[in-house]
């Protein structure tokens, strides 16, 4: 009589990081050859335990040294209270829980959620890490997402259809302290979508398809420096994650040796404790220069490979790639190569990241952003600004953006000279980035057209301190006419829409006259006129239908 196992054989798909292009871990996909044994496995708990604790001895037997996914349904959690046997079989295998993490799958209908959530709490207390799978393709409820916080969460590349719907998704992801995948790439088009929208891990038959034997190259398609938007702050540590080579704080040299000759991609080994805390850092070329000089073999084989170690470096996973080169440039200059370990809220190393992999993104970075600046007044121009105001619409944060302008330029500029039209909108421009509460985003966008994006409490002090201050360009007295639209939760989708309800703000105050300020808001007709008198009828509708 044959067993399911006869006929059951698992496939091996790399997940990708974006930013980096390394792969960060394997998801191991059953693959029978008769039968629909998931199907079964929906219906039957144990043998969905069951289906994991193969899936990770598949991968063992592989040999590979990447984190691994295993998929295990939302219902087998609850009934079973978790995986217990696969925490058993992680441990006999001699892989640490932290490597491996939960895909957990749909469907969650009938599902009993206060199960679930203790099942997930006894995995996380084990060790293991969580990821929501399948997220937009199921039937996953936010509120249960946002209890069960997970590391990772897994959309359908369906989604990337909508980008605004992937950018919500990010944002929420980051309010969890989560990464947000796609799955189901297949495409150019695709990846460049995800990664526009935010998205910093991939999986799909573009970068490798599922195979046998674990991938040792991927495809990344080349990413232009303009598909990211990266925080004023610097770009998270999350995003820059590589898997982490680890040994046991007492292995001997011999191992570590053993470990770096057969992985030549491997740049250093992490020995950690018991619980996956590092306690010694080992660089590749160091510790094999000790071990290849004379006696190097005899002396250090079977000696603990921690002597020959230097003590780790670490940083949070909520760091940014400042605070990690903050790190490496504390101590000897010998260890500006060396892996930063980045570890959990518990102190367990989550992966490292390569001075590299910072320096090339943050180059990039700084490319970006001064390409992008103004050459009169250095401020960022509208895309900057209208990237911003997409990322406040999908948080769910009210907003209120605000368009700025002298008051017939044209004619100061024939009359004073284009020099000093130049200075006066210099001055224009640091007189906003000196109002500014923190937070506000000011753009200059040409001309004499300024973009301000600020909480709606900030609007009242920038109005004053810029349409009350006497302004003159060459002797002559100037006026500017300052436009702004509200925008609550909800009450527009994305830049296009506010800046379509800005539009006929801008013309009701350049119909005032002298000094002028024209409110509005999103969704709602007309405008309150709170600086200036009217000189012609002006009306302005804003988004009402």
């Amino acid at each position: 009589m044959h067993s399911w196992t006869d006929t059951l054989r698992f496939a091996f798909q790399p997940v990708v990081n974006l930013t980096t292009g390394a792969v960060t871990g394997l998801e191991i996909l059953a693959r029978p050859e008769t039968g629909d044994i998931l199907a079964e496995a929906r219906r039957d708990p144990e043998l969905d335990s069951r289906l994991a604790v193969s899936a990770l001895r598949a991968a063992v037997r592989k040999e590979t040294l990447l984190p691994l996914f295993v998929n295990a349904f939302a219902g087998t959690l609850a009934d079973l209270g978790g995986l217990p046997s696969l925490h058993d079989a992680v441990r006999e295998a001699g892989r640490l829980p932290w490597e491996v993490t939960i895909d957990i799958c749909p469907p969650y209908t009938h599902v009993p959620q206060r199960a679930l959530l203790e099942a997930v709490s006894r995995l996380r207390g084990q060790g293991f890490r969580i990821c929501a799978d399948g997220v937009g393709d199921g039937d996953a409820p936010l509120r249960l997402l946002s209890d069960i916080t997970p590391e990772l969460v897994k959309l359908d590349a369906s989604l990337l259809a909508r980008p605004a719907v992937v950018r919500s998704m990010r944002t929420l992801c980051d309010e969890l302290g989560a990464l947000l995948a796609v799955e189901g790439v297949e495409t150019e088009g695709q990846c460049a979508v995800a990664l526009a929208a935010g998205a910093q891990l991939a999986q799909g038959e573009l970068f490798a398809p599922p195979a046998r034997l674990p991938a040792a190259d991927v495809y990344v398609p080349p990413r232009s420096p303009a598909d990211v938007a990266v925080p004023r702050s610097g770009p998270s540590v999350r995003e820059f994650v590589r898997p982490a080579a680890l040994l046991p704080a007492t292995a001997s040299a011999a191992q570590v040796r053993a470990l770096l000759t057969g992985s030549p991609d491997v740049s250093g080994v992490l020995l950690v404790d018991t619980a996956g805390v590092p306690v010694r850092s080992v660089h590749r070329s160091r510790f094999l220069l000790s071990m290849s000089g004379r006696y190097g073999h005899a002396l250090y084989a079977d000696r603990p490979a921690a002597k020959l170690g230097d003590s780790p470096r670490t940083v949070g996973i909520d760091a940014t790639a400042w605070e990690v080169l903050d790190v490496v440039a504390v101590g000897g200059r010998d260890r500006t190569s060396d892996d930063v370990a980045v570890v959990d809220e518990y102190g367990r190393c989550v992966g490292v990241v390569r001075l590299a992999d910072l320096v090339r993104a943050l180059a990039e970075t700084r490319v970006e952003e001064a390409a992008g600046l103004n050459p009169l007044t250095r401020l960022p121009g509208s895309d900057v600004i209208t990237g911003e105001v997409n990322r406040w619409i999908a948080s769910g944060r009210a907003f209120a953006l605000s368009w700025l302008d002298v008051d017939h330029f044209k004619q100061v500029n024939d009359g004073a000279g284009f020099a000093a039209g130049d200075e006066l909108i210099r001055a224009v421009g640091r007189a906003l980035q000196q109002t500014a509460m923190d937070g506000t985003r000011v753009g200059h966008i040409g001309g004499d057209d300024f973009l301000v994006l600020a909480e709606p409490e900030g609007l009242d002090p920038l109005a004053a301190s810029l349409l009350d201050a006497p302004w003159s360009a060459g002797g002559r007295p100037v006026t500017l006419s300052l436009a702004t639209v509200l925008c609550a939760p909800g009450s527009v989708t994305d830049h296009r829409q506010a800046a379509a309800c800005l539009a006929p703000l801008k013309k009701a105050a350049k119909a005032l006259h002298g000094a002028s300020w024209v409110l509005g808001r999103a969704g709602t007709p007309g405008h309150e006129t709170r600086r200036g008198g009217e000189t012609t009828p002006a009306a302005a509708r804003c988004g009402a239908s």
